[in-house]
């Protein structure tokens, strides 16, 4: 009975788990950009490490979001920092200041799209500077971490996250899929989110299989600097420890299998691995 068990506990989990492992591109075009969602400004770099590994370094961080062509679909993947920071002064005292260049809806419309032409949003999870412009596209459907989304939906939630970039769809207005494990997102291994907590309890990484230039692994905050995704290190504030360790070992561990391009979304010695807006990788 126990081998009964096992196999149809096997059986169940094939189906709710995407098949990823594709040796050929998927047929639909894709592409993938680089949007400029800001630049964060880290005063104190030791809070990113729970073994003090930075004492009394600082240094700015670029804040990445993506625009995924698939086919005639259009994908964004993180939302940035918020546009009221649009021209803020970065401050050199304080743990941390911001400053957003340019915001979503104008670098989208120098490619001619339109916020309501977005028709999928996915957040590797719900931090401030990931989803900052996520209410400029409430027509879009969400794909959010189910520990994340459930987190927000907490009432009240915990005073560490903010819900209220996320309100059209909390309240029912937009169409939110919380992703419990790894999602398929458009069903042909193409673009594919996968599950990485520890930062958060919902965070996902995002992998974008290119014809051209192969497999692209962006990493959400898994890891913001190179150092610290060489070193496996573990921020003060993420969630739980474990957690990340493990999902390191599984993203590098992708990213070898898949002899992936890993971009770290905050390293800004990464900028330069995609073409330069308004260029595209394909």
């Amino acid at each position: 009975m126990i081998w009964k068990a096992i196999a149809s506990a096997a059986a169940a989990l094939a189906l709710a788990t995407p098949a990823l492992a594709q040796d050929k591109p998927a047929t639909t075009k894709v592409s993938l950009t680089r949007l400029d969602c800001g630049t964060v400004r880290v005063n104190r770099l030791n809070a990113f490490s729970d073994t003090e590994a930075y004492p009394g370094q600082s240094r700015d961080l670029t804040v990445g979001c993506y625009l995924i062509r698939h086919g005639d679909q259009l994908m964004l993947w993180d939302l940035g920092l918020p546009s009221a920071l649009k021209g803020a002064a970065l401050a050199a005292t304080g743990d941390m200041s911001a400053t957003v260049h340019r915001t979503l809806v104008e670098q989208l419309a120098d490619l001619g799209i339109k916020p309501q032409d977005i028709d999928v949003v996915g957040v590797s999870h719900f931090h401030s500077d990931h989803v900052g412009q996520l209410p400029d596209f409430p027509a879009a459907k969400l794909y959010i971490g189910k520990g994340d989304w459930d987190t927000l939906t907490q009432s009240p939630p915990p005073a560490f996250v903010d819900p209220k970039p996320f309100t059209s769809w909390i309240s029912g207005g937009g169409t939110a899929e919380p992703v419990a494990r790894d999602k398929d997102i458009f069903g042909d291994g193409s673009v594919v989110m996968f599950d990485m907590p520890g930062h958060t309890p919902g965070h996902h990484t995002l992998l974008v299989r290119l014809a051209g230039r192969g497999p692209v692994l962006l990493t959400g905050d898994q890891a913001h600097f190179q150092e610290n995704y060489d070193s496996e290190g573990v921020p003060t504030f993420n969630t739980n420890r474990a957690d990340t360790l493990a999902s390191f070992g599984r993203f590098k561990a992708l990213a070898k299998n898949l002899k992936a391009t890993v971009i770290i979304q905050h390293e800004p010695r990464d900028v330069g691995k995609l073409p330069a807006f308004p260029k595209a990788a394909e």
